[in-house]
């Protein structure tokens, strides 16, 4: 499976992006993550690696760990908009 169709047909990883865009000034770790979305880390800190390879988040690596934050870039911005609408209304 591409990782366009995963990131966008798995549950976590939806759950993943729409956090990061309702919280888009934030950096959290996959713990923190985990802890809002109400999920297991492990799975977490997969999806997180997916969107970064999706260029959806930008990891942060220091040594002890990995913050995650949201993309930057103003065209993905909106087409994850416009995805998370059509979540909504369907």
């Amino acid at each position: 499976m591409d990782i366009g169709k995963k990131i966008f047909t798995s549950d976590i990883h939806v759950k993943v992006i729409k956090f990061f865009h309702e919280n888009q000034a934030s950096i959290d770790t996959p713990r923190g993550v985990a802890t809002w979305i109400n999920e297991e880390r492990s799975k977490v800190k997969t999806a997180l690696e997916d969107l970064v390879k999706a260029k959806i988040l930008i990891a942060h690596r220091a040594t002890s760990t990995t913050g995650y934050s949201y993309t930057n870039d103003d065209k993905i911005i909106s087409k994850i908009d416009k995805f998370l609408k059509n979540i909504k209304s369907a």
